[in-house]
């Protein structure tokens, strides 16, 4: 029987290597935003719902562990380091949430906007509307906001 992790799991995997992301390459601009210029001003005016607890970063934790299976390519540590780095190697590879850089330079909103739509060119699809809900994204931001420094 396969897990219900690793199915998920093999789903990413295939959905990343039909977009044909094979070459290795490393992470794009920390600072370079992914919001299209259009929709920048409402996407960095939205806020989190969420308060930032220690509860709700640790549910933000089982879903990024879980059905949202944002490990596979951000990594456990959130380095952008998944093992999905290795099989079909991400071009350009998943943020570092670690790098400070990205955390003064993105607001949740503009989190919440890339968890949504996904961003072109690269394997980061849609999570909202497909693993995860609108709720569910506002925990997974707040995880990946406990990586930055680490």
């Amino acid at each position: 029987m396969i897990e219900k992790r690793s199915l998920s799991g093999l789903v990413a995997v295939f959905v990343c290597a039909s977009m044909g992301v094979m070459a290795f390459a490393e992470e794009r601009s920390p600072i370079e935003p992914r919001v299209p210029p259009n929709e920048r001003m409402t996407a960095r005016s939205m806020k989190s719902p969420i308060p930032k607890t220690p509860e709700n970063i640790a549910k933000g934790k089982v879903i990024y562990e879980g059905k949202g299976s944002c490990f596979r390519c951000h990594g456990d540590s959130g380095k952008g380091d998944g093992p999905y780095n290795t099989l079909v190697n991400l071009n350009p590879s998943p943020r570092d949430f670690t790098n400070p850089k990205f955390h003064r330079n993105r607001t949740d909103g503009e989190l919440f906007w890339v968890l949504k739509n996904g961003i072109a060119g690269t394997g980061m699809v849609p999570a909202i509307g497909g693993p995860i809900t609108e709720d569910e994204a506002w925990y997974v931001i707040l995880y990946e906001r406990s990586f930055e420094g680490k």
